[in-house]
């Protein structure tokens, strides 16, 4: 036990089990678990509804877990360098504890925060992310460009064992906060997805357990599989770290089933992301690999691909589940992201913005590179390659299952015959209430290769 207080600056880590940044500051005499409400998240357009109704959920249950514990989860509102470093005097910390990020927003948080605090601050690195950005490099460069290759130098990396949670806790006298009604109500919005599931460190680990039960072994099967639906859906509890990756990683290692070694891969995946956001902040905003793109303005297709009504129901489907749930299928994001940059030739950033106010998940590196990816402007080895929603239907919903599931004008409509409701007798079509496809393939990919100079 060392002397002093310390502060356990908690940001991209809402857990208590796995968490460097609280089991360091627990080694401390005294210990202040900290969140810090920050303006600048809101002013950033970084905490839509969805998300912060998540949030709010992750507080509660981070609370309810620090007080059993003998302590409680102190919230301010303001500044994060600036109320930190208030606390920090007011209580007499020695160190304050902060978990590192990749996002330009989180760099630039800890360069306050050593600005404020000189040596006082202890930056955590794997806490976010498995393997630490930079860990890993190319000979002469500062980041990985293609997956492959990371991946390759990823899985040797010796992983770090996951930390118990922190036994009990000593808060110093005197330390306040806003209370979690208070908290609760600042982060209560409309417009909040009514499907939303709920967060907090609790419920992500018991969708983990289930998962591992369930479907994890046959995953490499499954994934893609959009009416299964047999995904781990972890990735909200990743992005607000009510679970360690780490942690997972273990977990399903240990497992040692094919599907293992798939979901694995997605971490890794998850990983490369965050390396090279750290590298290349700028890439959240502009082209990594630019193609000489220039792209079209539409509002119209760009209205009709948000609100799910392109007219290509495979396409609505993955719309749909968004607007339903905050999250959808992997597989969808990218059908639904390759149909707005290749098929419509719309900016893949209007794309990002609008999966970034919706999904709960939505982080910098995954949401804007997985986007770039997709457009052919990130680390794709082909970027030009289309995503055909009628042959990826073929692949991935042969039956309709996931269509009928999130279109319900379609629901009546059996077997494949639902991806192509332009074919249905035109009395049919007349009573499902459906619009007619916004775009023609075959003239949409023409355009698009002659965009491409292909």
């Amino acid at each position: 036990m060392h002397d002093g207080v310390s502060i356990a600056l908690l940001t991209c880590d809402l857990r208590m089990h796995d968490s460097p940044v609280l089991h360091a500051a627990a080694a401390h005499r005294g210990t202040v678990p900290l969140f810090v409400l920050d303006d600048a998240v809101h002013g950033a357009g970084l905490a839509p509804p969805n998300r912060s109704a998540f949030l709010a959920d992750c507080l509660v249950d981070v609370d309810r877990s620090l007080r059993k514990l003998g302590s409680r989860l102190i919230v301010l509102r303001g500044d994060t360098a600036t109320e930190t470093a208030r606390l920090a005097e007011a209580v007499g910390a020695a160190r304050v504890h902060v978990a590192a990020d990749a996002s330009a927003f989180a760099q630039r948080r800890e360069a306050q925060l050593r600005k404020a605090l000189g040596d006082r601050l202890v930056v955590h690195e794997t806490v976010a992310t498995i393997v630490a950005p930079g860990a890993v490099l190319p000979f002469g460069r500062d980041h990985y460009a293609v997956f492959g290759a990371y991946h390759r130098q990823w899985a040797l990396v010796p992983r770090r064992e996951p930390l118990p949670a922190p036994g009990m806790l000593h808060l110093p006298d005197g330390v306040a906060g806003l209370s979690l009604d208070q908290v609760v109500g600042l982060l209560t919005e409309d417009g909040v997805a009514p499907g939303l599931p709920l967060g907090g460190e609790g419920n992500g680990r018991r969708r983990l357990w289930k998962w591992l039960d369930s479907c994890s072994a046959r995953y490499d099967q499954l994934h893609d599989d959009l009416p299964g639906d047999a995904t781990s859906r972890l990735s909200p509890y990743l992005h607000f770290g009510c679970l360690s990756a780490t942690e997972v990683a273990h977990a399903v290692g240990a497992t040692g089933t094919p599907g293992a070694e798939a979901f694995l891969r997605q971490l890794a995946w998850r990983d490369f992301h965050h390396q090279l956001l750290a590298a290349r902040p700028d890439a959240a905003t502009r082209d990594y690999r630019p193609r000489g793109d220039r792209w079209r303005t539409d509002a119209a297709d760009l209205a009709a691909w948000c609100a799910g009504r392109t007219g290509y129901p495979l396409v609505d489907a993955g719309m749909r589940q968004l607007q339903h749930e905050g999250w959808m299928h992997n597989r969808a994001r990218m059908i639904t992201a390759s149909f707005l940059t290749k098929t419509l030739y719309l900016d893949w950033r209007a794309g990002a913005a609008h999966f970034a106010h919706h999904l709960v998940d939505a982080d910098v590196a995954n949401n804007q590179l997985n986007w770039q990816w997709v457009a052919g402007t990130g680390t794709d080895t082909r970027p030009n390659r289309v995503l055909n929603p009628l042959r990826q239907a073929q692949r991935y919903d042969p039956d309709g299952g996931y269509v009928r599931r999130w279109v319900p004008e379609l629901a009546s409509v059996p077997g494949a015959a639902v991806h192509r409701p332009w074919l249905l007798p035109a009395p049919t079509r007349a009573r499902l209430d459906y619009p007619e496809p916004i775009v023609a393939l075959d003239a949409s990919l023409s355009r698009f290769r002659q965009a491409r100079s292909l």
